[in-house]
Formats: C-alpha cells, sequence, structure tokens
C-alpha cells in the first residue's frame, strides 16, 4: 500500500505518504461504519404469531408485541406481503398498538421500515411513535394511512411482494434512541376512521410484515482521531503551499 502512494506521488516523501495513508484508513474505517446492519427483522415465517406475543425476530435480536385494549381481540397470521405469514389482529380501537423492542448499544442513526395493510373496515390512521423507557412514547413525524388489502393496489400474496404497502422512516435525526439498551418503535392506532372512510368496525383488522430496523455503527473513537489527524496534516500542507 505505502509503495502504491510513494509511485503515486513522490513528492510527499515517506513521511507525507504515512500521513496521507492514515487518512484513507481512517475514511474507510468511517464508510465501513457508516453502512446499515440489520438490529431486528421480523418477517413472522417462524414466530406464526397467533397470539400477542412476544415474538422474537426472524433475523437479529428484537421482540414484537401487539396490544388492545378490548380483551376480546383475536391474533392471526394471515397471508403476508410476499410471504405466508403476517402479523394481524382486529378489535381496534384508539391508542392500540403494534410495538417492537429492539437494542442499539453501539449503533445509531436508525432507519425502520414495514409493510402494512387492512380490511375495509379496519383502522385507516397510525402514528410511529417512539421510546427508551417503553412507558413514555413520543410521536416522530406526521401519522400516516394503510390501503386497503385490495383493489386498485392489488392484494397480498404469499408469491409476489406488492411495494404499495411499504412504509419507511429515517429515524437517524433522533439521537435519543441511538446507542440504547433498549429502544421501542410503535405504530398506534390514532382514530375510528376505516379504510373505507366508514368507523372501525370490531372485525375490521390490521396487518404488519416485513418488519426493518437497521442502524449504522457508532464510528470507534480511535478511528475519529485518526481521521482528524489527517485533516489537520493535509490542512497544514494545503496552507504551506
Amino acid at each position: 500500500m505505502w509503495t502504491d502512494i510513494l509511485s503515486v506521488s513522490p513528492r510527499l516523501g515517506v513521511r507525507g505518504a504515512m500521513k496521507k495513508s492514515l487518512l484513507i484508513v481512517a475514511m474507510l474505517g468511517v464508510v465501513a461504519a457508516s453502512q446499515a446492519d440489520v438490529i431486528a427483522n421480523w418477517t413472522f415465517e417462524v414466530s406464526i404469531p397467533a397470539t400477542a406475543g412476544p415474538h422474537a425476530a426472524e433475523i437479529g435480536t428484537g421482540l414484537a408485541t401487539g396490544s388492545h385494549s378490548n380483551a376480546s381481540v383475536v391474533y392471526s397470521n394471515p397471508v403476508g406481503n410476499g410471504s405466508l405469514e403476517s402479523f394481524s389482529s382486529n378489535f381496534w380501537s384508539v391508542g392500540d398498538y403494534y410495538q417492537f423492542q429492539f437494542s442499539t448499544i453501539g449503533l445509531e442513526n436508525v432507519n425502520f421500515s414495514w409493510d402494512q395493510t387492512g380490511s375495509s373496515t379496519g383502522p385507516r390512521d397510525f402514528q410511529v411513535q417512539y421510546s427508551t423507557d417503553g412507558t413514555n412514547f413520543t410521536n416522530f413525524g406526521s401519522g400516516y394511512e394503510v390501503l386497503l388489502n385490495g383493489a386498485p393496489n392489488g392484494a397480498w400474496t404469499s408469491s409476489a411482494y406488492n411495494p404499495a404497502y411499504s412504509f419507511s422512516v429515517d429515524m437517524s435525526s433522533v439521537s435519543a434512541i441511538d446507542n440504547q439498551a433498549n429502544v421501542f418503535l410503535r405504530l398506534t392506532n390514532t382514530s375510528t376512521v376505516s379504510i373505507n372512510l366508514g368507523t372501525v368496525a370490531t372485525g375490521g383488522t390490521n396487518r404488519v410484515d416485513n418488519v426493518l430496523v437497521e442502524a449504522t455503527a457508532v464510528p470507534e473513537p480511535a478511528t475519529m482521531a485518526i481521521l482528524g489527524l489527517g485533516v489537520a496534516a493535509l490542512a497544514r500542507r494545503r496552507r504551506k503551499n
């Protein structure tokens, strides 16, 4: 590596080449750290959620649960979006939710994505919420609307993935959930309006699938220090020139 750098820039000399090489190594470390890692991915193909949970993530580590104020709620596992299973429930009331718990120790810049749909009399309006204690939750962004499972966007099937039902939120601006032992994300029902613009019925269902949480590694202090030294060295060299 050193030979290559010296051959490209002979005027740098050995000391200059060493500084440049340290900078390149540090930059490569930062780039590697910025690549997203999967924290937890729920496909529900193994957990097969016929209860409120908790259901373990199929990839990574995390727990998915459901919560309803009505004790008559039925959890089920109908066909997913491009898969055999999903996480579904009925008897929806305002404040009911799906929750996903995981750790971000050593990680930052969380990205959260999922697929969601419902029946015509299922709940339409939801809100993403986050917490680090499982009790006090904060809304993230604006609320969103769930599409009907069927026409005009096509129904969920086990054989083909339908991107019309996909949601994704970049939560990198929420530093409160970085490097935490426990992070809770909720998809919370916020109104009694159904997907068909009527009122949510007790038999109206809502389902989620392909829930994915990703984040990037927090850069090591040593890497950042080397990068800072390299940048400073280049800045001094430019001033001299």
